[in-house]
């Protein structure tokens, strides 16, 4: 994926670690470069999830290291798209394969009658709906 800098050349992702307060590191968030000016933007299909990890971290949280794939599933499913053994499949069967895992644990949480699991599954397949289409624009 790619898009145009400020600067007039292309941007691409990139799985990158962002440091909040000095003390947080936050590995695997999709963030644009731009090779000629250094320029980088956070993707922002992925601000509102990045936004509220950094909300629950607090105004002075300790050194920790969190894994934003866990949190966002468009992270994720860069993650899964970039792993070498992966580097055949295409996208899209990446994408279902995932689908249908979160279905399944869907069904599974709703079946143990857990709420909160069930909304949190319920959030992850939203994200991955929500950007899609996003994702394909930009493709």
């Amino acid at each position: 994926m790619q898009k145009l800098c400020k600067c007039g050349n292309q941007m691409n992702i990139r799985l990158r670690t962002v440091m909040y307060q000095n003390k947080v590191e936050i590995e695997n968030v999709p963030i644009f470069s731009c090779e000629s000016c250094s320029r980088n933007e956070v993707f922002a299909e992925i601000k509102p999830e990045l936004t509220g990890l950094i909300g629950t971290l607090g105004g002075k949280p300790g050194k920790q290291q969190v894994h934003f794939d866990e949190i966002s599933e468009v992270a994720h499913l860069m993650v899964k798209v970039t792993e070498k053994n992966r580097a055949s499949d295409p996208v899209e069967s990446i994408i279902r394969e995932r689908i249908n895992e979160l279905l399944d644990l869907l069904l599974l949480a709703q079946s143990l009658g857990d709420a909160d699991w069930t909304q949190d599954v319920r959030k992850r397949l939203e994200q991955i709906t929500k950007h899609s289409l996003a994702v394909q624009d930009l493709a």
